[in-house]
């Protein structure tokens, strides 16, 4: 007898003498006059395993009543028995039991799981539960398997993995929407004589939150190991109810010494094929039900609005499309020569600029080039301090001449717009000091950063990206609080 999990039982081959041991959690019990069928799940795979008891003189004093009352929907249960044939469509095998042993029982009246169609927003309510069913089982094995690519990834390309701060005292976004770190007392804490929070006597004798980016402690990495990667949560304090944003997610962002960027682009799309290559490979039964759920969606929305691509068909548009490069100011001239634009249908406005929004990055991966895009050379007035400022300024495709732009990057895929956001990094002390000038943005605070500057400066360039964002473009979900066990958002620390 031998205890192997789900996803290698459906494998084995069958026999008389092939005595097993099943462990899982009931996902449906149903009942015949002739026999009793369990359908079992361990979380090893999308796909159950039944097991049938026939009913009868030989089943009496193995499966006696007291056992089967408690073996119903939810319950955890060991199942021993023999490995047959299945009779039934869908699966190879099945488990003739001999005897089930019930770990932990579910009360039918109260478990809240029941077989039946659930819908997203119910399971959002009992987060603590929702990994058992199909879809959300799904999700968390193929987020897995990206973690697990990315770490690959970066380490077959001589990457180092560096854990930077979760607890810091800068903001590398410049944007202040950061949760504060603090053991002050706050109902009333200590103040200073003009009346301000007295952050000295704090724990760490000074104002700290927590980190929106691990990047500027990555650039102090690479400007010493070469090539480093970060790969760890971050917090935005930001007030945004939307499908997109969570207030704790987990960001990828490597940094690369010597690389400008064209190298960074490269690199960018050579990561992110990599690890939706390395998905497909890995969890065809997860995908492929993903696949399934999303094309039952789509059905149910009007027809301008369902999407011309599957979820397999979009993951395989990505890997198999060299990216389109182009600039933001020829983006631009694109989307205002555009039908959208002409006739009014994009609800905002299009100028040299503006940050493009998710519909004209739509626009344009889905309907102008139809393949993933990769824009550069954004106006450095809509961008943060770190970025290298180019030399000259933009001029459109008649000669205007725009604003000056930095050599920014972000890269745009199908049915989610910009799932990366990167740039060559500014390595000249007296322009970084007076772009940070310019933002508001004090020296003094982050005088280490500058340091590298100061001692052996070299280009380097990196970039950042969501891994909820990734996650949920290969899971084919809608809303990113989906693709994370525990969301937290606006009012939703529960769990």
């Amino acid at each position: 007898m031998s205890y192997l999990p789900i996803q290698q039982l459906l494998k084995t081959t069958p026999g008389p003498h092939v005595t097993v041991t099943v462990k899982g959690w009931v996902r449906n019990k149903r009942e015949s006059k002739n026999a009793l069928f369990i359908t079992l799940n361990d979380g090893s795979t999308i796909n159950n395993i039944q097991a049938v008891a026939e009913r009868g003189p030989a089943e009496a004093g193995q499966l006696s009543d007291d056992v089967l009352k408690l073996v119903t929907t939810g319950a955890c249960v060991a199942v021993t028995g023999t490995l047959v044939e299945s009779q039934g469509a869908g699966q190879a095998v099945e488990v003739k039991i001999n005897n089930i042993h019930v770990y932990g029982p579910a009360d039918p009246d109260k478990y809240p799981l029941q077989p039946k169609r659930h819908s997203l927003e119910f399971l959002r309510e009992i987060a603590h539960l929702r990994p058992r069913t199909n879809t959300f089982s799904a999700i968390l094995r193929v987020r897995h398997a990206l973690a697990f690519a990315v770490h690959k990834y970066f380490n077959d390309n001589g990457f180092y993995y560096l854990n930077t701060p979760i607890i810091t005292a800068s903001d590398a976004e410049g944007a202040g929407e950061m949760f504060r770190v603090t053991t002050l007392d706050p109902v009333n804490p200590p103040r200073t004589e003009d009346g301000k929070v007295d952050y000295s006597q704090d724990f760490f004798g000074r104002e700290t939150n927590l980190t929106v980016s691990g990047q500027l402690e990555g650039e102090l990495g690479a400007l010493a190991l070469g090539k480093i990667y970060t790969f760890g949560p971050t917090f935005r304090a930001e007030n945004s109810n939307t499908t997109r944003h969570l207030a704790e997610f987990w960001m990828i962002e490597p940094e690369m010494a010597f690389y400008e960027l064209p190298e960074n682009m490269a690199l960018a799309e050579d990561f992110v094929k990599t690890v939706i290559r390395y998905a497909l490979q890995h969890c065809p039964d997860d995908l492929a039900f993903l696949d399934n759920r999303l094309k039952e969606e789509e059905k149910m929305k009007k027809k301008e609005e369902q999407s011309e691509l599957g979820l397999l068909e979009k993951l395989q548009f990505v890997i198999s499309n060299e990216f389109e490069r182009l600039t933001y100011t020829e983006a631009i001239d694109i989307l205002i020569q555009s039908k959208p634009a002409k006739k009014g249908q994009f609800q905002y406005e299009v100028k040299w600029g503006v940050d493009l929004q998710s519909e004209h990055e739509r626009y344009l991966v889905e309907k102008h080039f139809k393949k993933p895009v990769i824009l550069t050379n954004y106006p450095r007035e809509i961008k943060a301090f770190y970025m290298k400022q180019d030399d000259a300024p933009a001029v459109g495709a008649r000669g205007e001449v725009f604003g000056p732009t930095v050599r920014a990057m972000d890269v745009l895929f199908p049915g989610i717009g910009e799932i990366i956001g990167g740039s060559q990094r500014e390595d000249d002390l007296d322009k970084l000091t007076a772009r940070m000038a310019e933002v508001g943005v004090e020296a003094d605070a982050i005088w280490w950063y500058l340091d590298t500057r100061r001692f052996g400066s070299a280009p380097h360039a990196g970039f950042g990206l969501g891994f909820e964002r990734l996650v949920q473009f290969v899971t084919g979900m809608g809303n990113i609080r989906d693709v994370i066990p525990f969301p937290r958002a606006p009012k939703q620390a529960e769990f």
